[in-house]
């Protein structure tokens, strides 16, 4: 794979990279470089962790060392449970990459207490803090802890450890989706003020939910890995798929970062009175073919319910195979 082939390759499907110009670099002078992305464990695997997982997947075929977060420190900060409860939904996260096709021989998985608990660690905590301001902290926090009245002094400090999660790991390259970008804006910025060297960025797009509205947890508008076949079919043939628009539609949304990326074709099948099996090499071709109308929405509910679950039967019988 040359050079052109693999910027290609980690550009797929991301909503940018912050720098092209770094991340050339970066491919040209190092053999081996490093990756990380961090999830806050979470007992509901869906397609907002999937979009990360692909993009990881791609970077290892170009040769990227892989790094996986597993942030138990952050999410006890973040008062999602005792470290317990934390690291037993941390294993079951590592299983569920593991099982949507990351290479776990070509990646590393870390849990947060493994080193953010050390002296080292926690002195760059304060020293981050010191050259911080608080609104600079704030616009950093998550949009759940940004929004409340008085937030915790915990959920303040979480943003800068994210930031040092970076150097710590010394990682070359931090993967997140877009709602990371202030993370890692503050990253490139002060990480060099404390001698760390600043990250090359790439941030994945926000998936709207099968309602069309935000993905949330609390409305359930999403496909989780832990979803039945039937679920997944009921849930896809629901969903919210306006005839003829490309943007912020659930459905060619899946088509476009996990299907065409996975099986690089997708065929609808149809019956000959409404104009028979097509195939689709191309996303561009198929979105051009819904937008025109000549693909109806149901038609291409039913195969992306079919392609979605050939990706999930193999991560739900490894689940199932460690439970």
């Amino acid at each position: 794979m040359d050079l052109e082939e693999k910027v290609a390759l980690v550009k797929r499907n991301a909503e940018e990279v912050v720098t092209e110009d770094e991340l050339r670099e970066l491919l040209e002078t190092n053999e081996k470089p490093t990756a990380y992305v961090g999830y806050e464990p979470s007992g509901e695997i869906h397609l907002g962790h999937m979009m990360t997982v692909q993009k990881l997947m791609d970077l290892q075929r170009v040769g990227f060392r892989i790094i996986v977060l597993l942030a138990d420190v952050h999410a006890y900060l973040n008062e999602k449970g005792n470290f317990d409860e934390i690291r037993r939904i941390a294993e079951f996260n590592k299983k569920a990459f593991i099982a949507l096709g990351l290479d776990e021989t070509k990646a590393k998985f870390v849990l947060g207490s493994e080193y953010q608990l050390s002296r080292d660690y926690v002195l760059d905590v304060l020293r981050m803090a010191r050259i911080t301001t608080l609104n600079r902290a704030r616009r950093s926090m998550d949009e759940v802890s940004r929004r409340k009245e008085d937030p915790m002094v915990s959920q303040m400090i979480y943003p800068l450890m994210q930031a040092l999660d970076i150097a710590h790991l010394g990682v070359d390259l931090a993967v997140g989706g877009m709602d990371q970008r202030k993370i890692h804006m503050l990253a490139r910025e002060n990480l060099p003020k404390l001698g760390y060297k600043a990250p090359v960025c790439l941030h994945t797009p926000i998936l709207v939910g099968l309602d069309g509205e935000k993905m949330s947890s609390s409305k359930g508008n999403y496909i989780s890995v832990r979803d039945s076949e039937e679920e997944v079919e009921r849930k896809i043939l629901k969903a919210y798929c306006p005839k003829g628009q490309i943007e912020d539609n659930p459905i060619i949304q899946i088509v476009r970062y996990y299907i065409f990326p996975r099986f690089g074709r997708i065929l609808i099948e149809r019956e000959e009175k409404f104009g028979g099996d097509v195939e689709y090499v191309s996303f561009e071709e198929l979105a051009s073919d819904f937008k025109s109308g000549n693909l109806h929405p149901l038609d291409l509910k039913k195969a992306v319910a079919k392609y979605l679950n050939k990706i999930l039967e193999n991560v739900r019988e490894k689940l199932r195979g460690g439970d």
